[in-house]
């Protein structure tokens, strides 16, 4: 039976390695984006972070070819509990069953003074950055508990604790996403299922591919843990 992945996330560099990845490993899969709806032209996906290097242009071919074939995409309001219900439903109906659940935090960078924030900015960045982890996550897990089984991976950049303080808006999500994962992988040892967390640094490419090898190879001594990659400490 084929495994049933489920991708959501910002749009980021990190994601769409991910995205890569899976669709070498499985014909179908689903994908759905937080979109960037803060008012800022300057707010890009990692914009302000360290540039991976070039990828392989035959293997970029390949894996937009594979994306193309296997996404199936789906909507997502984060802001909305009944949308993140009815986003699990949808994968469920699509894919059969949700096996592993990746979600990313990489949000985007917003550098601006609190005094300078726009209030539908900040209420962006609580709504679709904060509530709509939490929301997704409830969902996921229930269905993973009712079933006693499934992975879920929460996956996020790391700095190696130099985080950009003028990026107030992305950085705030990033914290709460991080305490988010460190929480629930703490409690992960009276679950049925299996969580784990993902931090890296640099090479996007090299980090995906990492996480797969982490989740297929995963077992009951995984659950709980945070693996970390690339400066943060090699394959751990």
């Amino acid at each position: 039976m084929s495994r049933g992945i489920l991708i959501a996330g910002n749009e980021s560099a990190l994601i769409n390695a991910l995205e890569g990845e899976t669709a070498r490993r499985v014909e179908r899969y689903a994908f759905t984006l937080i979109q960037d709806r803060f008012s800022k032209d300057e707010a890009k996906p990692g914009s302000s972070r360290r540039e991976s290097s070039s990828p392989d242009p035959a293997s970029v071919s390949l894996s937009q070819s594979l994306v193309q074939k296997g996404r199936i995409s789906l909507d997502w309001n984060p802001g909305s509990p009944i949308s993140a219900r009815a986003l699990v439903i949808a994968a469920e109906n699509r894919l059969g069953r949700i096996d592993e659940a990746v979600l990313v935090c990489s949000p985007p960078s917003a550098s601006s003074a609190l005094a300078d924030l726009g209030l539908a900015d900040i209420e962006v960045m609580a709504s679709d950055h904060i509530k709509g982890w939490f929301f997704l996550v409830k969902e996921l897990t229930a269905v993973f508990r009712a079933r006693g089984e499934g992975t879920l991976a929460l996956v996020y950049p790391e700095t190696g604790g130099k985080d950009d303080e003028s990026e107030l808006l992305g950085q705030t999500a990033l914290s709460a996403f991080r305490s988010l994962s460190r929480s629930l992988l703490a409690a992960a040892h009276a679950e049925p299922y299996l969580t784990m967390g993902f931090a890296g640094a640099d090479d996007e490419t090299g980090f995906a591919a990492f996480i797969f090898k982490q989740i297929e190879e995963a077992n009951r001594r995984s659950n709980g843990k945070l693996h970390k990659y690339g400066k943060l400490g090699f394959f751990r």
